[in-house]
């Protein structure tokens, strides 16, 4: 819940910087002269791509979510099984244990989505945020039945 909460916050106050700069380019073309419609232009391209990337990024959240709570309710999710240390860090020979274990898993069964989202969890507690989110967006691909294609 503490994530939901950060993850909109953050969104929030983007919105608003979005809004913030969009306002400042508006102002910028109502000048009139080249140089300020020029710069106004340029501005506006901003929140423009960070909207859009605001929008991919709670798109794919919202479809992993909805990923964890179908696996949850089949009974699928993978239980915490990683070694700790006293600080509460994983241990990294914990994760890689593990994280052999689900590759393996999907080598098994490379069409499977189950396989592909328990990955990304194993890559995400190996620290491999590229990957976990590569692993994700196949796992939602292949939920979703449209093509995978293999990179």
């Amino acid at each position: 819940m503490r994530a939901k909460i950060t993850y909109a916050v953050t969104a929030a106050v983007l919105v608003v910087y979005f809004v913030l700069v969009g306002s400042r380019g508006v102002l910028l073309i109502e000048q009139g002269t080249l140089l300020t419609v020029a710069l106004g232009l340029a501005v506006l391209v901003l929140p423009l791509i960070g909207i859009w990337f605001l929008w991919m990024n709670t798109r794919f959240v919202q479809r992993a979510n909805r990923l964890a709570a179908e696996l949850d309710a089949e009974g699928g999710l993978p239980e915490d099984e990683l070694v700790r240390t006293p600080g509460g860090r994983v241990d990294r020979d914990s994760a890689d244990a593990v994280f052999a274990r689900r590759r393996a898993e999907t080598e098994r069964s490379p069409d499977d989505w189950r396989c592909w989202f328990r990955l990304a969890i194993a890559y995400h507690d190996a620290r491999d945020t590229p990957r976990a989110r590569k692993a994700m967006q196949r796992a939602i691909a292949l939920h979703d039945g449209k093509p995978v294609t293999t990179a």
